[in-house]
């Protein structure tokens, strides 16, 4: 007879085991909710990247689109139920980041034409998008494409980061704007 924790430890290994099928690279003892959408892309005849490092875990319903381009999770990484990353120009997170839930990353966005020419007519307009290490973004944030965010930062939730966060920078808002600064260590 199995136990729950040996039927947890199965579940979570079947889920790797599908993401890895799907061409993702999971690294060991993550774990893996059900409902994880895993989408590499194609872009320019190249497929897109999905990497998760070890001891990383994600909740129900996550979805990692790539795109074509590139999704890079750190070491001991938590995805929040519903976030959402997509990696057209690409997703760096870094390791120990807390994302809750339904939180947006995106890494793209579309050029503004003049009336008259579509806006899905023309391609998009790929932006880079790093979070440091020891990130926590509330619940609902969302970064917009080509920002930092610094190492250590905290994000309130339903905050929209439109601008690159130094280190440590506490920021919350609409658009998300530089509140205080976590306190330095003690001696």
């Amino acid at each position: 007879m199995i136990g729950g924790s040996q039927l947890r430890s199965l579940l979570h290994s079947w889920r790797a085991f599908r993401l890895r099928s799907r061409g993702a690279e999971v690294g060991p003892r993550c774990r893996l909710a059900a409902g994880i959408v895993a989408r590499r892309g194609i872009r320019e005849r190249r497929k897109g990247s999905i990497t998760i490092g070890r001891e990383t875990w994600i909740e129900d319903n996550v979805v990692l689109d790539a795109f074509g381009g590139r999704i890079s999770l750190g070491e001991s990484v938590y995805l929040g139920p519903g976030a959402v990353v997509f990696g057209h120009g690409g997703v760096t997170i870094g390791d120990h980041c807390l994302i809750a839930m339904h939180c947006r990353i995106l890494s793209s966005n579309h050029p503004v034409p003049p009336l008259g020419t579509d806006i899905r007519s023309l391609g998009d307009i790929l932006l880079p998008t790093k979070i440091g290490r020891d990130v926590w973004l509330g619940a609902g944030v969302t970064v917009l494409g080509g920002v930092t965010v610094g190492d250590g930062c905290v994000i309130g939730a339903g905050a929209v980061v439109t601008k690159d966060l130094p280190p440590g920078a506490i920021a919350y808002g609409v658009p998300a704007a530089i509140r205080s600064y976590r306190p330095a260590p003690t001696p």
